[in-house]
């Protein structure tokens, strides 16, 4: 059966107090609290950093069983080498993953493309022949120039998810390559009616495969607020 997994795109914001974070918890123990109360996120650290078998522990520690954690590719494999020439650099990334993967914690991995690079087929399918049918993958385009049906048409030959990502500046065409849906979230603010709206596409998109949702995250906890409610909304259908 498919499930609904929703929430931001981290969770080491002190800013969170008290709306959603108690008071006076501990920064250590922000995940923890996070977990007992959204079922995902996304993380952006890997965007930058590697990661450390010490480090994917305690977040392992830290989350109960389902838990599912979205892991953002290395740079150098999106805006380095702009995916051209990135097999070892990904399975290397992917290799990094193996404890959230052995302990049943790994969810989708976002490949995030630059704004700037624009679409190039072959460069596309050559990197979608390296990306292991056994990983859960999503690509976000943020130029216009990659919304096309030659593109839909690799990545569902993949099964790698086009993610619907939304911002104050460019919308991803709602369509369905994988058997997953991804979805991020990234306007500043949802009126209710728009939350409404994201609630039954989330809803749609469940009756085809398991969905990942991520608000973004700000100063204030809205993003958090908003992937509860989504959750909340999911289970009462």
């Amino acid at each position: 059966m498919a499930k609904i997994y929703a929430g931001t795109s981290g969770w080491a914001y002190a800013s969170w107090k008290p709306d959603f974070y108690p008071a006076k918890l501990a920064s250590a123990k922000f995940l923890g609290y996070y977990a007992t109360r959204l079922n995902s996120v996304e993380v952006n650290y890997t965007f930058r950093s590697k990661v450390t078998g010490k480090l994917l522990a305690g977040w392992i520690a830290a989350t109960p069983a389902g838990f599912q954690f979205a892991v953002k590719a290395h740079q150098s494999i999106t805006h380095i080498k702009r995916l051209r020439g990135t097999s070892k650099l990904t399975s290397d990334f992917l290799a990094s993953l193996d404890p959230l993967r052995e302990a049943g914690k790994l969810g989708p991995v976002l490949f995030q493309l630059p704004p700037n690079f624009k679409c190039d087929l072959a460069r596309l399918e050559e990197f979608l022949e390296k990306v292991p049918r056994d990983t859960r993958a999503a690509i976000e385009f943020r130029h216009v120039s990659w919304f096309t049906d030659d593109v839909y048409d690799r990545l569902g030959r993949a099964n790698v998810a086009l993610c619907q990502a939304e911002s104050e500046k460019l919308e991803t065409p709602d369509v369905a390559t994988a058997d997953f849906s991804y979805f991020r979230l990234r306007k500043e603010k949802y009126s209710a009616g728009a939350r409404k709206a994201i609630s039954s596409k989330v809803a749609d998109a469940a009756g085809r495969g398991d969905v990942f949702v991520y608000f973004k995250h700000e100063d204030t906890p809205k993003g958090a607020l908003y992937a509860e409610s989504l959750l909340a909304d999911g289970k009462g259908r």
